[in-house]
């Protein structure tokens, strides 16, 4: 968490907000969420240039400078990216690890609770091969049935891991695999491999409706994520199995359970209706 929605969320509000903005001076406050760049590096190579796009790669924000370098800000778990006119609250600017003075009066922190997440900086060669390292992006127009299939046949692993394998597949994490997968009616832990046509035809459907209607709710907000702005997104309200587990089921009526033991990570679904 942030997942595809959110950072999705994250991405276009920014490339609204700030493209075409300058960053007239970069301050880091907690240099160990820095990659591939020291804080020295990143004000000498950020400070003067102007952001030219935002937009969103897996889980990641990028961020397109003049000069051809990218900023890409992985939030994991605590991570946000919050612009402030001056009035962002004083909790929020406490925990932020990176500042981005911008020259319209305003700036762009990064701020991270646990700093779990990071800030990197890369030319577009190191991008390039850094993006290649990643899976298909399931909101493409490229990412068919077909393709799906391919990925799902080649593993015997539980689907609900190899629909988390960022290498394979990127953007879904824990909420939206959990979520899918009650959607389709399958079982969490079954062998990918093992998936008729139709199930995975089924499978591809509820993938993109799950995360285009996050997407319109501005994504799922439990406890730290934030949009740009500092506002939660609402999809939490139309979730069926994750956050659910020891509620009737909204297909059967039986109760979900919860178990840890497929991927480490709180997997709820139903006993009686996902197979």
């Amino acid at each position: 968490m942030p997942e595809l929605p959110e950072t999705e969320t994250i991405a276009c509000d920014l490339d609204r907000a700030i493209s075409g903005d300058t960053i007239r001076d970069v301050r880091v406050t907690r240099g160990d969420v820095l990659r591939e760049v020291t804080a020295p590096q990143l004000r000498q190579r950020v400070a003067g240039t102007s952001v030219s796009r935002a937009w969103r790669r897996a889980k990641l924000v990028v961020l397109d400078l003049s000069s051809g370098d990218r900023i890409v800000v992985q939030p994991r778990f605590t991570g946000a990216l919050l612009l402030d006119s001056g009035d962002l609250a004083d909790e929020e600017r406490r925990y932020s690890t990176v500042e981005f003075v911008l020259a319209t009066s305003r700036s762009l922190h990064y701020r991270d609770i646990r700093r779990l997440g990071t800030v990197a900086l890369m030319d577009q060669r190191r991008f390039a091969t850094y993006s290649g390292a990643l899976g298909y992006e399931p909101l493409d127009d490229a990412f068919t049935v077909e393709r799906l299939s391919t990925i799902l046949r080649s593993s015997r692993q539980a689907v609900k891991r190899v629909l988390m394998d960022q290498r394979r597949l990127v953007g879904v994490g824990n909420i939206y695999a959990n979520e899918v997968l009650w959607r389709a009616g399958l079982d969490p832990s079954r062998p990918a491999a093992t998936l008729s046509p139709a199930e995975i035809a089924r499978l591809h459907s509820d993938l993109g409706d799950v995360l285009r209607a996050a997407v319109n709710a501005r994504g799922t907000s439990f406890r730290d994520y934030r949009d740009a702005s500092g506002e939660r997104g609402s999809f939490a309200e139309q979730l069926q199995a994750y956050g659910r587990e020891g509620e009737p089921c909204a297909r059967c009526g039986r109760r979900l359970v919860c178990t840890h033991e497929i991927d480490g990570r709180s997997t709820v679904f139903c006993y009686a209706c996902q197979h």
